[in-house]
């Protein structure tokens, strides 16, 4: 890649100069915690501050991220703080699982995200992707649409045809809503859980966020109790996706069902549809680059009829989503406690320090990357690849924690670029840039309005 090539600087909070003072820090991480960093933060491999009396350890080391979170992986519990945010809407779901709850529940998921599996489920995603895009260009020409929101209800079609056969209750666009209040509210940091305040005081944004919560948890349980009746009633008629396996895994409680398919809901699919959407922004902001993935299309996609092949067919447009994926990772934070004490690239890590591992700050950090604020899809051609470490790029987590779903994520994302892209163009019609926040994901703060057009092939 050349160094002086044009290329988009993608819009980001601004590195601070120095580390926050103790209310900045809370009333910062209340609001958008991809604020916090420093700039030293981006250009060291390992950090050291220690916040509210706690030792908090940034690591950016690709060395030092295989260690904490895979070589000595049992040495690092889920933070404490992450736990207090997380858990009281996710409960026992995948994502906050510890310990021998969560090894039976990886156990009981796996058999769903099976390489045969997760291919099998190529051809609906592309039937849905098509549908969905066939609906936008149907308004093309007309009053710019929240991408954001319209990804949302794309991977939330995808996911109910796919892992639950359509099985999920509810109405799309009462579902777009909910979810948006429930990751305003799920994500977001209150004083009171950084004070590590009595779990009996309130958090007033869970409060505000009950009635989504109890959606959710409606939704979900009318789901479950169907599918029940069917298994019990009609077994060789019900599906064996997700649904069907959690509810006949041993060693699963009902509400531990339930907690899972929420955490999926919730954190499955809300991750693919940020990565599409700023992958669309991204491409809108980038012509040069829009246009290749166009030409791959216009020229691959003819000859590929089966979409299992799409996402090493299609390198181009699998490279934009990925590099969209290390500009806005889906899940920017992974957030360790050391059980015991360790040494961490030199620095002593005591028992009960913060560990973080921020694919935020390592897939911008400039001692891996050139030009790390950039839009430069060309990073992750498979020409390109073999330079990057394993552990600088981590949109999907590392290590026994992985995503258990980042294939499925990977197939669906470049299916369903390829069929929005494949007629459509997207042009961003903000006044001014997007202002990403973290709220487990990272969101556009007001959305992503575009303009959709219908496009003309190239030749």
């Amino acid at each position: 890649m050349s160094a002086t090539r044009e290329a988009f600087l993608a819009p980001a909070p601004r590195p601070r100069p120095g580390p926050l003072s103790t209310p900045a820090f809370v009333w910062t991480a209340m609001r958008n915690p991809l604020a916090i960093w420093s700039e030293q933060a981006y250009r060291e491999r390992v950090v050291r501050n220690d916040w509210l009396k706690v030792p908090t350890v940034i690591v950016n080391d690709p060395a030092a991220i295989r260690h904490c979170l895979v070589d000595n992986a049992a040495n690092y519990a889920m933070q404490p703080l992450r736990q207090r945010v997380l858990r009281p809407m996710l409960r026992d779901g995948l994502l906050t699982a510890e310990g021998e709850l969560w090894r039976r529940t990886r156990r009981a998921m796996a058999p769903v995200f099976t390489p045969r599996n997760v291919g099998g489920l190529a051809a609906i995603m592309a039937e849905r992707s098509a549908a969905f895009a066939d609906r936008l260009g149907a308004g093309a020409e007309g009053p710019p649409r929240d991408i954001a929101n319209e990804m949302t209800l794309l991977t939330y079609d995808i996911l109910q045809a796919t892992l639950f056969t359509d099985a999920i209750a509810g109405e799309p666009a009462e579902f777009a809503r909910a979810m948006d209040d429930f990751l305003h509210r799920m994500g977001r940091i209150d004083p009171l859980d950084i004070l590590d305040a009595p779990a009996f005081l309130p958090r007033l944004g869970r409060l505000l966020g009950h009635r989504s919560t109890a959606y959710f948890r409606r939704l979900i349980t009318e789901t479950a109790a169907r599918r029940r009746a069917l298994l019990r009633e009609a077994p060789e008629s019900a599906p064996r996706d997700l649904l069907t396996l959690l509810l006949e895994a041993d060693g699963l409680s009902p509400a531990e069902i339930e907690d899972n398919i929420i955490t999926f809901i919730g954190a499955g699919h809300e991750t693919t549809a940020r990565a599409l959407g700023w992958t669309l922004y991204l491409l809108a902001n980038a012509p040069a680059e829009r246009e290749k993935v166009e030409r791959e299309l216009d020229e691959r996609l003819p000859d590929l009829p089966d979409p299992r092949e799409w996402a090493d067919a299609l390198p181009r447009t699998r490279a934009a989503l990925e590099e969209a994926m290390r500009l806005y990772p889906p899940a920017p934070s992974l957030n360790r406690m050391a059980v015991e004490d360790d040494v961490v690239a030199g620095m002593p890590i005591p028992a009960g320090a913060s560990l973080l591992v921020l694919p935020w700050l390592v897939h911008r950090h400039e001692a891996l990357w050139e030009r790390p604020g950039h839009f430069l899809p060309d990073r992750f051609l498979p020409e390109n690849r073999a330079r990057l470490d394993r552990f600088q790029y981590i949109p999907f987590g590392v290590g026994p924690r992985v995503c258990i779903g980042a294939s499925f994520a990977m197939q669906e994302g470049v299916i369903a670029l390829a069929c929005l892209l494949r007629d459509l163009r997207f042009d961003y019609a903000g006044r001014r840039p997007p202002h990403p926040v973290q709220k487990i994901t990272v969101q556009p703060r007001d959305g992503l309005p575009m303009r959709v057009v219908r496009r003309r092939k190239s030749s």
